[in-house]
C-alpha cells in the first residue's frame, strides 16, 4: 500500500499549530477482462463489485474476488482508527533520528493514517514554550484536526515518547475522550528528585559495586573516594526523603494523575521499555514502590514489550524495526468501532 503526506495548520487557543498526515492509499488495481484478453481496466478502491468488476471466468476467480473484498475490509477497518504522534519536548514532529517521520510512513503504509504535530511553543508551533503538563488543550485540538484532515479515522490511538507518553495519559485523564479507542506508551516519564536518586542508587551504584574496573580504580589510588561516597550519601538521602516527602506532596502531583488517567482510560494500553533506559527504568521503579500505581502494570488491559538492547529513542535500525513491528501487531488487536 502506499501513502501520501500532507501539510496542514490547525488552531489552538489562538496559536497556529503545524502538523503533517501521513494517509494511506490504495491504488487502483489492473483487472483482466473476462475473456482472458490482456485488457486491463483500473477499479478504483472499493468497487471492486462494481460494474467494472470481471466475471468469474474460471474456478479462481471467485476466490481472488472474495480475497480482494476481505483485503479491502481489513484497509477500510485499519482506516478507521488512526495514529496520533504526541510529541514530547524539546522535540518537534520530525524526532530524534527522524523516529517520528519513519514511523509515520510506516505505519500509514500498512493502512492506518497518522498525524504528527507541534504543540504550542515547541518546533514551528506559535506560543510560548510550556510543560508537557500543559498540552492537553493542543492535543485535543490535534485530534480535531486529524478527523477534518481523514474523515474516515473514528478512533485514535495515542502515541508518545518519554513526557509525550505522560502527557498522553494526563490528556485521558482529563479529557475523558471517546474518540481514543489506545495508549502506546514508550519509555513513560515520572521523574522527580527523589525518584532519579532512587534508580541512581539502584542501577548505577549497583552496576559500578559490580564492576572489576571500579575495584582496580579504588585499589589504585585513581578514584576520588570522598567525591563518590558523597554522591551515593546525597542519593541515599534523597532516596530515603522520597515516601516522606510524597505523602507532603499534593495529591494532585502529575505522576498520580498519569495514574489515574492508565486506571480510568477505558481502552487498551501498549507499553514499549528500553531496558537500556534509565528513564524506564526510573519507571518501573516508581511503578513498584508508588501506591497510586499499585497493580496498573498488570491490567488485563495492558501490553508489555520490553526491548533488551534499545536505547531511550531506539536510535538504531533494528530497535526502530522492532518498535514499529511491535505497534502494528498491537493495533490489530484493537476491537472494531463501538467493541470494547
Amino acid at each position: 500500500m502506499i501513502f501520501v503526506e500532507e501539510a496542514l495548520l490547525f488552531p489552538c487557543a489562538g496559536e497556529l499549530l503545524p502538523a503533517i498526515v501521513a494517509r494511506p492509499q490504495t491504488p487502483a488495481a489492473p483487472q483482466r477482462a473476462a475473456n482472458g484478453a490482456n485488457q486491463s481496466e483500473t477499479v478504483p478502491s472499493g468497487q471492486e463489485n462494481g460494474p467494472h468488476a470481471p466475471t468469474a471466468a474460471n474456478g479462481s476467480q471467485g476466490s481472488k474476488q472474495s480475497n480482494a473484498a476481505e483485503q479491502s475490509g481489513v484497509r477500510d477497518q485499519h482506516g478507521r482508527c488512526g495514529v496520533l504522534v504526541v510529541v514530547g519536548g524539546p522535540q518537534y514532529r520530525v524526532g530524534s533520528h527522524r523516529q517520528f517521520l519513519l514511523l509515520s510512513r510506516r505505519l500509514a503504509g500498512a493502512g492506518y493514517p497518522v498525524m504528527r504535530f507541534d504543540h504550542r511553543g515547541m518546533g514551528d508551533a506559535g506560543g510560548p514554550m510550556r510543560s508537557f503538563e500543559a498540552i492537553a488543550p493542543d492535543v485535543g485540538a490535534a485530534i480535531d484536526a486529524f478527523q477534518r484532515a481523514c474523515p474516515t479515522v473514528r478512533r485514535v490511538v495515542l502515541w508518545g515518547l518519554c513526557d509525550a507518553a505522560s502527557a498522553a495519559l494526563l490528556y485521558v485523564q482529563t479529557c475523558p475522550d471517546e474518540r481514543v479507542a489506545g495508549l502506546t506508551l514508550l519509555n513513560p516519564w515520572v521523574r522527580s528528585e527523589s525518584s532519579l536518586a532512587q534508580t541512581h542508587i539502584k542501577h548505577y551504584y549497583g552496576q559500578r559495586l559490580r564492576q572489576a574496573e571500579f575495584w582496580r580504580k579504588l585499589l589504585g589510588g585513581r578514584m576520588e573516594v570522598l567525591k563518590a561516597i558523597r554522591g551515593l550519601w546525597h542519593s541515599a538521602r534523597l532516596a530515603r526523603r522520597c515516601g516522606e516527602q510524597d505523602d507532603r506532596e499534593d495529591s494532585r502531583r502529575y505522576q498520580d494523575r498519569m495514574a489515574e488517567g492508565w486506571r480510568q482510560f477505558p481502552g487498551k494500553l501498549l507499553l514499549i521499555l528500553s531496558q537500556q533506559d534509565y528513564t524506564a527504568k526510573e519507571f518501573l521503579e516508581f511503578a513498584a514502590s508508588d501506591p497510586a500505581w499499585s497493580g496498573l502494570l498488570d491490567d488485563a488491559r495492558v501490553r508489555r514489550v520490553d526491548l533488551a538492547d534499545a536505547d531511550h529513542t531506539f536510535s538504531s535500525r533494528r530497535q526502530r524495526r522492532q518498535v514499529e513491528d511491535a505497534i502494528l501487531a498491537w493495533l490489530e488487536t484493537l476491537p472494531a468501532e463501538g467493541e470494547r
